[in-house]
């Protein structure tokens, strides 16, 4: 089923954010659980773009392709399924290394309000529920994942029934909501999604750095706030959240700075030390090393594809 899209650039959004990432008004009728979309083709085409719409994306035989979600860029392979439930979190499927002409996607696109609340919040679907919080950024699953629904995936466009239909989409979901292994993309402060750890004393340091990540943070500063002793607060942070505080404050910073370089005209300089960097030559290392490009050519790329 060849699906045409209808689209229009965000003009708002545009002239508030100096960016031109298109906006997709899906084909998603309010009427409908869910949409799909099954299509075969030779190349990735389509430019960056956000939609309000959650969206379960399924790629085979593009070995080679690049997947961008918000600022996590990655060369997929033959199998390659993303979740984003993040409202206007930009994305990308593009070509890039890929030589396959018989690339197979499926494309499922759904409201946030399938799924009530009131079921959201019953034991049975606690672990659906916090999947579809976790995708807020953009969530990838394994293989081993993909091979376990992907029977299912492939057979849901044919289903005629739409009971049934429904019905297999949601056992979908309820499996790979089962996954330990799936990781998040994009970081928590270019989606502007914030998922707070269940402690108490993690979730204030975590409040405190978002609001305060432009400003000098200090370790002792946090540990007095939570009333721990610097180094097991340390250890205690790094325990709860899996990363060490110092990694935490960095992913927080580059991901505020990874926005502004592609929402604004700002020059490289300004960007690192208005997002709490005191050094530039140490802010180009620490971008490099987390977003496998430069801030310059990560400003460049966000550009490029959405003039694709």
């Amino acid at each position: 089923m060849q699906v045409k899209l209808r689209l229009f650039f965000s003009r708002k959004s545009a002239m508030k954010q100096n960016n031109e990432i298109i906006e997709e008004i899906t084909p998603l009728s309010n009427n409908d659980v869910f949409y799909i979309a099954d299509r075969r083709k030779a190349r990735f085409d389509f430019p960056i773009h956000c939609h309000e719409e959650c969206e379960l994306t399924f790629c085979q035989n593009a070995n080679g392709a690049r997947r961008t979600v918000g600022d996590s860029s990655e060369v997929i392979g033959d199998y390659d399924l993303v979740l984003i439930t993040g409202s206007q979190l930009e994305h990308i499927w593009e070509q890039y290394k890929c030589e396959s002409e018989e690339i197979k996607e499926i494309t499922i696109q759904f409201s946030a309000e399938t799924i009530p609340d009131v079921l959201l919040s019953k034991n049975q679907f606690f672990t659906i529920k916090n999947m579809l919080e976790k995708a807020q950024k953009g969530l990838c699953f394994p293989e081993s994942a993909i091979l376990k629904v992907y029977d299912s995936l492939v057979s849901l466009p044919a289903e005629k029934d739409g009971f049934y239909a429904t019905l297999k989409f949601f056992a979908i979901l309820y499996e790979l909501s089962l996954c330990e292994e799936a990781y998040t993309l994009s970081s928590n402060s270019f989606s502007k999604v914030n998922i707070n750890s269940d402690s108490r004393r993690v979730r204030l340091v975590q409040n405190y750095i978002n609001e305060h990540y432009k400003e000098e943070i200090r370790l002792k500063q946090l540990s007095e706030m939570v009333k721990m002793s610097p180094v097991s607060f340390s250890r205690f942070f790094k325990l709860r959240t899996g990363k060490s505080l110092s990694d935490y404050i960095v992913d927080i910073r580059l991901g505020h700075a990874a926005r502004l370089l592609f929402s604004t005209t700002n020059t490289v300089s300004e960007i690192c030390y208005e997002c709490g960097f005191n050094n530039i030559s140490n802010f180009n290392r620490l971008f490099k090393k987390n977003k496998n490009c430069s801030p310059k050519e990560f400003r460049e790329m966000y550009k490029k594809k959405s003039l694709l």
